[in-house]
């Protein structure tokens, strides 16, 4: 644990502006907390909980606390806490979040664990102080993990004041975010220093986190690429496949997945440009796939009103989408990305066409589907910059480029197969993050708890 002597008194007086912050902006957060409710009704549930007042953990317990902030950081969650379970078969998980579509996502991805009591889930508290600290003494976990991003700097001071480890996994910071940590670094530095350990995803990500004060930092791996598609996902998008196709099999399926504001406009401007195929095979079908729940409406209403026949998801039978023969179809459903990927022939990966920083590739990777990915990627610079580099992605400038490179794909098979056998490589060689990272934490568990790991359970390294 840091020393409290190590926080200058510059860095303390930032704090206690930080909070008056809080306090202040307390009416305008409540009423854009209940607008956002109105449009989304998970933000309103269990309202107490963004106050601290989160389950209590029973007296003999022993809690291991893992905040994921939303959807990818929960999915990037999902093998790291299989595999602490695994491990240590008498502790228990408390995984947080921020919105309701990283808490839906844990509830799906996790449902097993949360049936048998061995996870619970809550939101994270407000960092207020008292907020962090209630949460901490009726949680009273024996380790916090948080993934990614999440530094807030309150939750860590409460977390050191209450003598809980805390550990930044699988931690990326990209450009953009070092400039802005590196205007708040009165704020940002003291927490960073305050953390047990940080763990990088990658050599870039650690040397970043150095220049905002952190020493010491491995870069071990992203937790994503353990993540296994699961079998029955990859099934579903297979028959949506095969019914999509029943009529012209020729046609080919571009999945434009996690697009965010803005790049559905101009994908499917992109595509009106490709005008009517020579071959008679038929146009290409779209699959659009927002990032955003509260966001499908507005793309769907948008396809129409161009003209576009659109079929979404959620009006998929159970069997799935029928013999249809759509020019369009809206991904509205969350916790199937790996379905749509097993179901495309190539992948544009949105946030990348607009300046925006990318979503995450891994999950097509790990599925064998080619990538073509904007010039945006800054969030997973070094990550993007791999796949180009192996022939798993291909970078293009602009939506238009996106577009016109993956209808080219799909009429070059044997190059659209090297890539898919190129992003099933590239996808295999970086997995191991999630057993480096338990090697990183079991000397804290295990002295917090007194357990030691299962002797059946070996981590896999790649």
């Amino acid at each position: 644990m840091v020393s409290i002597a190590r926080i200058t008194v510059g860095e303390r007086l930032a704090r206690l502006l930080y909070c008056v912050a809080w306090w202040l902006v307390t009416p305008a957060l409540l009423l854009w907390f209940v607008a956002r409710g109105l449009r989304q009704r998970g933000y309103l549930a269990a309202l107490a909980e963004r106050f601290g007042y989160c389950p209590k953990t029973e007296p003999e317990a022993r809690l291991v606390w893992v905040h994921a902030v939303s959807v990818g950081e929960t999915r990037a969650a999902e093998p790291l806490i299989r595999a602490l379970l695994e491990r240590w078969p008498d502790i228990r998980i408390l995984l947080t979040h921020m919105t309701p579509t990283g808490r839906e996502t844990g509830a799906g991805a996790l449902a097993d664990l949360v049936a048998v009591g061995r996870l619970r889930q809550a939101w994270l508290p407000w960092d207020y102080p008292g907020a962090t600290r209630r949460m901490l003494s009726r949680a009273r976990p024996v380790l916090g993990l948080i993934m990614e991003t999440e530094l807030w700097p309150n939750l860590v001071a409460s977390a050191r004041s209450a003598s809980v480890p805390l550990v930044l996994a699988n931690a990326r910071l990209s450009e953009r975010s070092l400039r802005k940590g590196l205007r708040w670094r009165a704020l940002i530095g003291p927490a960073l220093r305050s953390l047990d350990q940080v763990l990088a995803q990658t050599q870039s990500d650690a040397l970043r986190l150095r220049q905002l004060g952190r020493e010491a930092v491995p870069a071990i791996g992203n937790l994503k690429f353990d993540i296994d598609p699961p079998g029955p996902m990859l099934a579903r998008g297979a028959l949506w496949r095969e019914r999509l196709l029943s009529r012209k099999p020729a046609r080919g399926i571009v999945v434009a997945a996690s697009t965010r504001d803005g790049e559905e406009a101009m994908l499917l401007a992109a595509w009106r440009s490709l005008g009517e195929p020579a071959s008679g095979s038929g146009r290409p079908l779209l699959v659009v796939v927002p990032r955003h729940p509260q966001r499908f409406d507005a793309v769907a209403q948008l396809a129409r009103e161009q003209g576009w026949q659109v079929k979404r998801r959620s009006a998929f039978d159970e069997e799935g989408p029928g013999t249809v023969d759509p020019d369009l179809i809206i991904g509205d459903s969350m916790g199937e990305m790996f379905a749509w990927y097993a179901l495309a022939d190539v992948a544009i990966i949105g946030g990348s066409l607009a300046p925006l920083g990318g979503q995450n590739l891994i999950e097509a990777c790990a599925v064998g589907c080619p990538v073509v990915l904007g010039p945006h990627t800054f969030n997973f610079e070094e990550i993007s910059n791999d796949a180009v580099a192996t022939g798993a992605a291909l970078r293009v400038p602009d939506a238009a480029g996106a577009v016109g490179e993956s209808v080219r794909l799909l009429g070059e098979p044997a190059r659209r197969q090297a890539m898919s056998a190129a992003a099933l490589a590239f996808a295999a060689q970086h997995r191991g993050a999630t057993a480096r990272t338990l090697a990183a934490v079991a000397p804290i568990i295990e002295a917090r708890t007194g357990f030691r790991s299962a002797a059946s359970h070996t981590p896999r390294e790649a």
